[in-house]
């Protein structure tokens, strides 16, 4: 299973429901369900199914707010040279997170070994 490192708050958001778009600098071709990694933590806190990648124009990112939760005014820099929003769906929490030994260097994505959880 794939990991995604997410930093707080908004990991909580997306395991809220409250994220429904991951904002990255670059596109992303993985599909299906990922484990989310709080940063920092050495926990693996969820999981949630990565359903789609759309490239954003500037103005789409300021308008879609409500999906990724980042508020923004719109004279504020965009915080990648070309955006990208990673849907998400279906989020799950842990109810006990699970430890995982985490790689040196990784910065996005750690190859996680299969998870036993419900």
């Amino acid at each position: 299973m794939r990991g995604l490192i997410i930093r707080q708050p908004w990991i909580d958001l997306i395991l809220n429901g409250r994220k429904r778009w991951e904002i990255r600098g670059q596109a992303t071709t993985m599909r299906g369900r990922i484990a989310l990694i709080q940063s920092g933590s050495g926990l693996v806190v969820g999981t949630v199914d990565l359903v789609d990648c759309l490239a954003l124009t500037p103005d789409d990112y300021y308008e879609a707010e409500p999906f990724h939760g980042i508020p923004q005014p719109i004279d504020c820099p965009l915080p990648y040279p070309r955006i990208y929003a990673w849907v998400l769906a279906r989020p799950h929490r842990f109810a006990v997170p699970i430890a995982y030994r985490h790689p040196q260097g990784a910065v996005i994505w750690v190859n996680l070994p299969p998870l036993d959880v419900e």
